[in-house]
């Protein structure tokens, strides 16, 4: 087996289409322990943007001498995920319309720039999105798309098999070792020796020690509405096709779906202690009841609007909001993971960027500070469920007062942070 790649989410599918895009002979295969997208990558929202660094604040802060570099790349890796869609026919509802953020609070008005090119006013704002909420915006058509993500998953999954991949669902990885000229994995159901292994597990737990402090796993829940009646869509003068965000530390997306639903999610990001990973934590009521009544305050002419579906899905969260890269077994095996919650378009650019490290050549992806240095670990329990608390409690507060306070100030000192 020339590549084994292990994960059967958007990182795992964009790495073995990848593969046999850039190599046809290659053979390939994708193990996944449960079924294609049945995690994050098939529970997402569906915005596709073209941040590979969890937005340009983050970007600029963190790689600030490299910043325009991430961004021009970013945009391509959209640009080529829309001409990907295109060319193997994946029916995923892609819409180009942009993405709106809209501020709610007087004090984050001013993190949108008035003044300049694409910062709307309330008048202005509510124009696009009616909600008596909003204070001003900021309208950006060419950087992000929307898509059902597991109807691109499973589109990504159809594609690659069409080139030559096999996929095996179901097939759980038990345990991966260097065996100096090959990796042996084994799994649940037989031992696969590969020339070269990436992993793409993300929220779950990687075969690699070294990655098992350096993320932890996050739930984030999303509702969904009744589809709405053309009196309704009138109320709020939303063109389907753009999605929104808003501005808080603690923030909702939402967006209409094809079948004219309003997908509304976000805000609660939980953690369980232990880095848990549980199904008991994917029904949280009261996290459901609380998007409901912030859907409310939203849209209130929308009153007696029914939730028909509600689900969550967990995500892998790093410290430094985006992924994070590197190899093991003497440059055998690759590995990304930390998406937190912008992996839909990044998991694409991560594709490249293993690919890149497998085949052991400099490239301009592998230059970057981005992908050469490592995001700091969480600590080990109790004290990273201990600072998460206390981060999620600071993060509130922010959002009422629209200061950082001291704890705040000393991880972004140290480059730290917690978000989905």
């Amino acid at each position: 087996m020339d590549l084994l790649i292990v994960g059967g989410g958007f990182t795992g599918l964009w790495s073995a289409l990848r593969a046999v895009e850039r190599d046809p002979a290659a053979q390939v295969l994708l193990i996944e322990a449960d079924r294609i997208a049945d995690h994050a990558s098939g529970r997402n929202g569906g915005f596709c943007e073209a941040s590979i660094t969890h937005g340009a604040a983050n970007g600029r802060a963190r790689w600030p001498d490299e910043y325009a570099t991430l961004h021009e790349l970013g945009v391509r890796n959209l640009s080529e995920i829309v001409t990907t869609v295109e060319r193997y026919g994946i029916d995923c509802g892609l819409a180009r319309g942009g993405v709106l953020t809209v501020a709610t609070r007087e004090h984050e008005i001013a993190d949108l720039h008035p003044g300049t090119a694409g910062f709307l006013d309330a008048a202005a704002v509510r124009q696009l999105v009616d909600s008596p909420t909003y204070l001003a915006g900021r309208y950006t058509p060419d950087t992000g798309v929307l898509v059902d993500p597991a109807r691109l998953a499973w589109g990504l999954a159809g594609a690659a098999e069409r080139l030559g991949v096999r996929l095996a669902e179901h097939t759980r990885l038990v345990s991966l070792d260097d065996r100096g000229s090959h990796v042996e994995a084994a799994t649940d159901r037989v031992v696969i020796r590969a020339k070269k292994v990436i992993i793409a597990t993300n929220a779950f737990r990687n075969p690699l020690r070294r990655l098992r402090l350096p993320v932890v796993p996050v739930y984030d829940y999303v509702l969904a509405t009744e589809p709405l009646t053309d009196e309704q869509l009138e109320a709020i003068r939303w063109n389907p096709a753009m999605g929104v965000t808003d501005s808080g530390t603690r923030f909702h997306y939402y967006r209409i779906t094809p079948d004219r639903r309003i997908l509304w999610g976000g805000y609660d990001a939980v953690y369980h202690f232990g880095r848990s990973i549980r199904a008991r934590h994917y029904d949280r009521r009261e996290t459901f009841a609380k998007l409901a009544r912030h859907f409310a305050r939203t849209f209130p002419q929308l009153a007696g609007i029914r939730f028909t579906h509600r689900w969550s899905g967990v995500i892998d969260t790093s410290s430094r909001f985006c992924a994070f890269f590197g190899t093991a077994h003497h440059g055998r095996t690759a590995y990304a993971t930390g998406f937190t919650g912008l992996g839909v378009g990044a998991s694409r650019f991560a594709a490249d960027v293993m690919l890149d490290l497998l085949d052991g050549r400099p490239t301009e992806r592998t230059r970057l500070k981005m992908v050469r240095r490592k995001p700091m670990p969480f600590p080990p329990e109790p004290l990273a469920w201990i600072a998460i608390q206390i981060t999620q409690w600071a993060m509130r507060r922010q959002d009422r007062t629209g200061k950082r306070n001291l704890w705040l100030r000393v991880l972004d000192r140290f480059g730290l942070g917690f978000d989905s």
